[in-house]
């Protein structure tokens, strides 16, 4: 009998050293810093894709609407909560973005979160300075006529050193002719009374949007298929501004 206990005392002690005596969490509990258990809710609001049909009803508004209110929530932090695993899933046989939406390479700016958006939403295209060239219009082309999206955001941003090295006339490798691209905004201010230089905040952020206007411009003017789009009231373009500090986006419609 005293045998038989003592084989119970060591399975105890057995049982505390390698599984512990207290239950384990499951996982959609947490125990924060004053030591209280949290719920968290762990399951995904989201799992699925834009459908053909859900896009097709939106009009460029709606899609301008669903920008800003998406822009607002990620200001907030309140994100809406994705199983991007599903989704990547259920994409995979097709896509059908409601918007184009043409960002600085800057890694600062987030583009699909900026707007609370998941896989398959919309197309990105990236480039320092956010400027449009024939590939980006072909890329839009094949986003707006092709697949079906309903909106073009050229999205600028503060504090870009792209525009900065514009006006400052930065040298140095295939930078020299990138910037070109970017010049046209500098040079629309000929008659500003300011230091013209990438340190002076107010001239940047002026040459910021009006590269962002240029290039929207530009867009009608070099692709016939999109201009014809917006003339139909199918397609809208507009730019944004994005701001560093806050996250936020204003709408240069």
């Amino acid at each position: 009998m005293l045998h038989f206990s003592n084989r119970l005392v060591i399975g105890g002690l057995l049982c505390v050293l390698f599984f512990g005596c207290t239950q384990k969490p499951s996982d959609s509990t947490r125990t924060d810093d004053q030591g209280s258990a949290t719920t968290l809710d762990v399951t995904p609001r989201i799992e699925r894709v834009l459908t053909r049909e859900e896009r097709d009803q939106l009009t460029p508004d709606d899609v301008i609407k669903i920008l800003k209110e998406g822009n607002q929530r990620f200001v907030s932090g309140t994100l809406t909560s994705r199983d991007h695993s599903q989704q990547a899933r259920k994409a995979a046989l097709g896509q059908h973005p409601k918007a184009v939406i043409l960002s600085c390479l800057d890694s600062r700016i987030p583009v699909e979160d900026a707007f609370d958006r998941g896989i398959g939403d919309v197309f990105v295209a990236r480039v320092a300075g956010n400027f449009e060239n024939t590939d980006i219009l072909g890329s839009m082309e094949f986003g707006c006529k092709v697949v079906g999206a309903k909106l073009i955001l050229v999205l600028g941003h503060e504090h870009c050193g792209a525009i900065k090295g514009a006006i400052d006339n930065v040298e140095l490798g295939n930078i020299t002719a990138m910037l070109s691209n970017i010049r046209p905004a500098v040079e629309h201010f000929a008659d500003y009374k300011g230091e013209k230089t990438g340190e002076n905040d107010e001239f940047v952020h002026m040459v910021t949007e009006q590269n962002v206007r240029m290039t929207m411009a530009n867009i009608r003017a070099k692709s016939p298929i999109l201009n014809e789009m917006v003339s139909n009231g199918e397609l809208k373009i507009v730019g944004g501004i994005y701001n560093m500090e806050t996250g936020t986006v204003t709408f240069l419609e």
